[in-house]
């Protein structure tokens, strides 16, 4: 047999040229659970508003696993003991933080599953794949847990300054092009450092971290958030929700056998758990992507169910509804207006209403002060929370949750 070179370099538009120094990392990439997130849309239906944002979740992850190699680099270099089995147990854990995704990413979260995220999802993948691996992943997911004694290394995964969130700030800005969001992570990584076992930052790096707070909050309003998507998203997740109650009616809906599990199951965490390592959701779950979602709404577009005929045309054909935001709730007299309105123009459609003219609420919280917070280390060994120590940044305005309420009905009901 040939031993097959497990070091590579990939080119990433974002990065460069990405190394794959460790062979189990080689291993994972190559795994088809890992391989499935080429076929994942990283900003979901955003491209309807951006083009240019097709990029994938299999791109966010290798960049992610980068950024987490780097800072690793960093933290070596100011002496702090970081074992190479370490080293690669983080990458391995931030290269799957994402392999629970489901087709275009967040949309559909808790739609093709009962109450489940995509965080559940990925553990399960992973208990699965220490399996298949010979326990080889043990470390990479006490990491992931937060169950291991070096905290700062599941903090580089997940927290407000995650090698995770640096990459996708970047490279969605990137690929959107919106240019609000670039930010100066080779900067930021350079400054990062541990102190009492927590990541923190270096005081000449706090104007990079003012930037990335801003960048990330731009972004939600501008790209994750932006009203045409969020309208985008709601009708997808009306079509699933049709189909899944035609389905549940008896009716035999055209589906890839992987669609077609999740919409005759109503699938919860448990049965997710239960699968590792046999039949049944997690391997239904590994087979599904943005394709099987996009081929049924082709195929639906023409189904005799006119709820779900209309939604899928709406998807394919990009005939959006309209959205109206507002900073507090809609009065009631206002939506039944909506209401009306559809009975009138589609009496076929009008014991549906709700598919078509409703409203509910976005929001973000651009820092969470706390145990978690990023802090800000001074020459002479005082730390203090980004939100004290920047002269900038407002910190109850930067903590303060905003809400958005939306609006969405035809376009063709919209007020003259």
């Amino acid at each position: 047999m040939v031993d097959t070179n497990k070091k590579k370099i990939v080119n990433d538009p974002v990065h460069g040229f990405i190394s794959i120094n460790h062979p189990l990392i080689f291993d994972l990439i190559e795994h088809p659970s890992f391989q499935r997130l080429r076929n994942i849309k990283q900003l979901g239906l955003s491209y309807l508003v951006y083009p240019g944002a097709t990029h994938s979740r299999l791109q966010h992850a290798l960049g992610a696993m980068y950024l987490l190699d780097m800072a690793i680099g960093t933290l070596r270099s100011k002496g702090h003991q970081i074992t190479n089995e370490e080293a690669e147990a983080a990458c391995a854990a931030i290269l799957l933080h994402d392999i629970g995704h489901g087709p275009f990413s967040h949309a559909l979260e808790y739609s093709i599953a009962n109450g489940v995220c995509h965080e559940k999802i990925s553990r399960c993948f992973m208990e699965q794949m220490n399996r298949e691996f010979s326990g080889r992943l043990q470390l990479a997911i006490q990491i992931f847990d937060d169950a291991y004694p070096k905290r700062f290394l599941h903090q580089l995964i997940s927290g407000q300054l995650d090698m995770d969130r640096m990459d996708y700030i970047k490279r969605d800005s990137f690929f959107s092009g919106v240019i609000e969001g670039a930010i100066g992570s080779d900067r930021i990584i350079k400054m990062l450092d541990v102190v009492n076992d927590d990541l923190v930052v270096e005081a000449k790096g706090i104007y990079s971290i003012e930037k990335f707070l801003i960048a990330r909050r731009l972004m939600y309003w501008q790209v994750y958030l932006h009203k045409t998507v969020v309208a985008a998203e709601q009708t997808l997740i009306k079509m699933l929700k049709r189909a899944k109650v035609l389905t549940s009616q008896g009716e035999q809906l055209l589906a890839t056998p992987s669609l077609q599990f999740f919409l005759q199951h109503n699938v919860d965490e448990d049965q997710f758990q239960k699968s590792i390592g046999s039949d049944g959701a997690l391997q239904a779950f590994a087979q599904l992507d943005d394709s099987d979602i996009m081929v049924a709404a082709k195929m639906w577009m023409n189904h005799t169910d006119s709820v779900l005929s209309k939604l899928a045309q709406m998807i394919i054909n990009r005939k959006l509804l309209s959205v109206t935001l507002k900073s507090s709730p809609f009065d009631r007299s206002y939506m039944e207006e909506f209401e009306q309105r559809f009975t009138q123009r589609m009496p076929n459609l009008s014991d549906y209403t709700d598919y078509f003219v409703f409203t509910n609420s976005v929001s973000i919280k651009g820092y969470q002060p706390g145990n978690e917070s990023i802090k800000i280390l001074h020459n002479d060994g005082t730390l203090l929370d980004i939100a004290e120590a920047s002269d900038m940044l407002n910190a109850k305005a930067l903590s303060k949750e905003v809400k958005n309420y939306f609006a969405c009905y035809p376009k063709e009901l919209r007020k003259m």
